[in-house]
């Protein structure tokens, strides 16, 4: 991996999490990092922290501001930002819309922006943080379930499409990592992703790891790869031991329910 000194960065969702992690190793490594968040506040406070320059905002529609920020260029963009949505086909459209609009279309719209001059210079790197979710499942929440496997995928037309024209692709993929975001998840966070949880930190290194080995797929948990596997292997297998997990799931809410 070249060096990263001088070059610019992008990370969407950087207020706190995955996303702050991603921001202060890109600037350890001496990289120009705009800060994104829809929480300007957020923003604020970690580019203040790490000597980044902070664009609040809409993950959506940050590139021209960010660009602008950081003096005409984006060399990386990480689409870091996220939400967790709960429930399954009953969630409200709403819900499904923030979810696609956010987990995905913001990817596109970055790429979409993005993309063309990338081309032109021959190098840029786009970085989705997909989540196990995109790979495998998440109980509880059909809305990020979908739209992270649809950012998965596009992570992956992106890297197969432009790879051989300089565009390198990462897509981080891990578990429970310990964030605000978790703690929102509830039982079914308890239960699934607790035990294994890692700091943000950890999320960022993995990543550094991917990028000079020009990887694609970034596992903070390595035995995601394993569960992936099985679930390519025997589907069937795969799925029944989710559906005893979500058994347990539903048990231990009754028993929550009833006090």
């Amino acid at each position: 991996m070249e060096s990263l000194r001088g070059s610019t960065v992008v990370v969407t969702g950087g207020g706190g999490g995955i996303g702050a992690a991603l921001a202060r190793r890109f600037v350890a490594e001496g990289a120009r990092v705009a800060v994104n968040d829809l929480d300007a506040a957020k923003a604020e406070a970690v580019a203040e922290e790490i000597g980044a320059v902070a664009v609040p905002g809409d993950a959506s529609e940050i590139v021209p501001a960010a660009r602008e920020a950081l003096g005409g260029t984006v060399d990386t963009f990480c689409a870091n930002a996220g939400v967790g949505t709960p429930g399954g086909p009953e969630a409200g459209e709403e819900q499904w819309e923030t979810a696609w609009d956010v987990n995905v279309m913001a990817h596109v719209r970055a790429a979409r922006e993005l993309v063309p001059g990338w081309l032109e210079q021959g190098h840029g790197r786009f970085v989705a943080t997909v989540s196990a979710a995109g790979l495998l499942t998440m109980l509880g929440s059909a809305p990020y379930s979908v739209t992270k496997h649809a950012a998965l995928a596009f992570a992956e037309w992106m890297s197969a499409t432009y790879k051989h024209r300089g565009i390198d692709v990462h897509a981080v993929c891990p578990q429970g990592v310990r964030t605000d975001m978790l703690a929102g998840t509830g039982t079914a966070g308890d239960l699934i992703l607790a035990e294994t949880a890692i700091e943000p930190e950890a999320v960022a290194d993995s990543l550094f790891e991917a990028m000079a080995e020009g990887r694609f797929l970034v596992l903070p948990h390595p035995e995601t790869a394993g569960f992936y596997a099985a679930r390519a292997e025997d589907p069937d297998h795969w799925l029944g031991g989710m559906n005893k997990m979500q058994r347990k799931l539903e048990a231990i809410l009754q028993e929550e329910a009833a006090g």
